[in-house]
């Protein structure tokens, strides 16, 4: 059986994500994340604890919010479709996976999408269509324009909302 998974993309880099991230695995034991970093010439999955726990990643955020396994795949966009699902079968164990990066989300086809749209008002081309899959969406002051009427809508200033909504949403 799938795990539950959880994606978690953005309006643009730095808009957050592994901040979210890393709040909803301090409170989801037994989970596992995979970062996925977008890259020009190879594929490659790494679970090597030394090379995701180095000062400053994101790998290491999520290892430190707690985070049972963590991946981190790097790969063009077009391999994603073969790459991804090797992943997620090595998280498989687990109870459920956090996904971030709009790229991945797209191939993983998670049980909830959370988008964040950050600050700045930028929004890179991948997020649109994230934006339009979202179930929640995280804002700063409103939410974007395009925001899926049915998707369920949370401030930045209110995290202990979204994450008893996300709780919520988790199979028993």
């Amino acid at each position: 059986m799938r795990p539950f998974i959880i994606g978690i993309g953005g309006a643009h880099s730095g808009a957050g994500k592994t901040s979210i991230a890393s709040l909803i695995l301090k409170r989801l034991k037994g989970w596992g994340a995979i970062k996925y970093t977008k890259t020009s010439l190879y594929c490659s999955i790494t679970d090597d604890r030394e090379i995701l726990s180095e000062e400053g990643k994101d790998t290491k955020r999520l290892l430190d919010a707690g985070a049972e396994r963590v991946l981190w795949v790097q790969s063009p966009a077009p391999e994603l479709e073969e790459i991804l699902p090797i992943a997620a079968g090595r998280l498989a164990d687990l109870k459920g996976i956090l996904v971030e990066g709009n790229s991945a989300i797209e191939f993983l086809k998670p049980d909830v999408v959370i988008f964040i749209s950050g600050t700045e008002g930028r929004f890179k081309k991948s997020a649109e269509k994230i934006l339009s899959m979202a179930d929640v969406v995280i804002f700063e002051k409103d939410p974007p324009p395009r925001t899926p009427e049915a998707a369920k809508k949370f401030r930045s200033d209110d995290m202990e909302g979204f994450l008893n909504f996300i709780k919520g949403l988790l199979p028993l």
